[in-house]
């Protein structure tokens, strides 16, 4: 599963994709996670506030840290 954290690096991006790591792992599933942090290709793809996640290609949310609920029902 491909995961994608768009934003320039900030302490939310890191945190999205700390929690996003961590409900893998208690879900026992493999991601792939890809920092994008290339400004014309978080505009490109549609990112207007950061940080965003991208699942699979999908747009799954944008300008905020989503709850760990939100991440288990994405990844399940």
């Amino acid at each position: 599963m491909k995961v994608e954290v768009l934003g320039r690096g900030c302490p939310k991006c890191h945190k999205m994709a700390d929690s996003i790591r961590g409900v893998a792992s208690r879900l026992g599933l493999e991601v792939d996670i890809v920092h994008v942090t290339d400004l014309n290709e978080i505009v490109e793809r549609g990112v207007m506030l950061t940080p965003a996640v991208f699942l699979d290609g999908d747009k799954k949310c944008e300008g905020r840290v989503p709850t760990e609920a939100e991440i288990r029902s994405w990844l399940t």
